[in-house]
């Protein structure tokens, strides 16, 4: 029951709650930009901005605190260093909510949230900056120069709203790819594969086998075990909608490795 809390419960226990916000926060800070229901990312910014304002003070017992709700050490210290950093001089409201329609399935309303700052398509190449804020002067201009202001302002909002459709068919197209779909990609990998700017299925398609064999075993022996030749090729299909064909070749592949028929056969 509600008991006058104005906070929206989300349609989940307290600990569950706290956990889809907790997760939600540590993609938020790793990807600068993520994609989901216009109700959770209203939840999510209220949740987020206090400890965005947490790791401006950079000690000890700032990173513990931030620690305690995020329980994610990679995301604890990309907050205190490279976010901490680009929002210094912004007082608050680090981040912003875009709507971008409804979903085909149940019809939820989604939206984009992202960080202000990391958006330069958005803000035009600028940042926070206490500079030049100076007062404008109040003077006496007559109707043509008002004519010119109107204008002027129109053209603005004009600019303002094709550059946020751009940045919602950026969102839209590439941001919301799930490389796991590929036969042989799992959460490890694709991690590995995003965090070297490979987080689209047309991304991978561009991307050689061996390109793909160099970034998993810089990895580690146990990446480097993977066969990714058929990757760019299944992503290549992914990227054109070929869903059907797609399973049908992946139900004749072993995690994503060519079978030898003639091998099998013997066998």
């Amino acid at each position: 029951m509600r008991h006058g809390k104005k906070y929206n419960h989300l349609g989940r226990k307290s600990a569950h709650r706290k956990a889809l916000l907790k997760n939600l926060t540590i993609a938020l800070v790793k990807h600068k930009r993520i994609s989901t229901t216009l109700a959770k990312a209203k939840a999510l910014r209220t949740y987020v901005e206090p400890l965005v304002t947490k790791s401006k003070t950079n000690t000890t017992h700032s990173r513990r605190v931030v620690f305690g709700y995020l329980q994610n050490k990679e995301a604890v210290n990309e907050l205190f260093g490279d976010i901490s950093a680009k929002v210094a001089t912004r007082p608050g409201g680090y981040l912003r909510v875009i709507k971008t329609g409804w979903r085909k399935g149940d019809g939820a309303e989604m939206a984009m949230i992202e960080f202000v700052d990391y958006n330069t398509i958005y803000t035009g190449g600028k940042t926070a900056s206490k500079e030049g804020t100076s007062k404008k002067k109040r003077t006496r201009r007559g109707s043509k120069t008002k004519t010119a202001d109107g204008a002027n302002t129109a053209a603005k909002t004009t600019a303002k709203a094709a550059t946020t459709a751009a940045v919602v068919k950026e969102a839209a197209s590439g941001e919301a790819d799930d490389l796991k779909k590929i036969e042989g990609i799992g959460p490890k990998i694709e991690e590995l594969l995003n965090a070297d700017g490979i987080n689209t299925f047309a991304a991978l398609a561009g991307t050689s086998a061996d390109k793909v064999k160099e970034i998993l075993a810089a990895a580690g022996a146990r990446y480097a075990a993977h066969d990714p030749t058929t990757w760019p090729k299944q992503a290549e299909m992914a990227s054109k909608g070929e869903w059907e064909a797609l399973e049908k070749w992946q139900d004749e592949l072993d995690g994503g490795k060519v079978v030898d028929s003639a091998a099998s056969e013997e066998e």
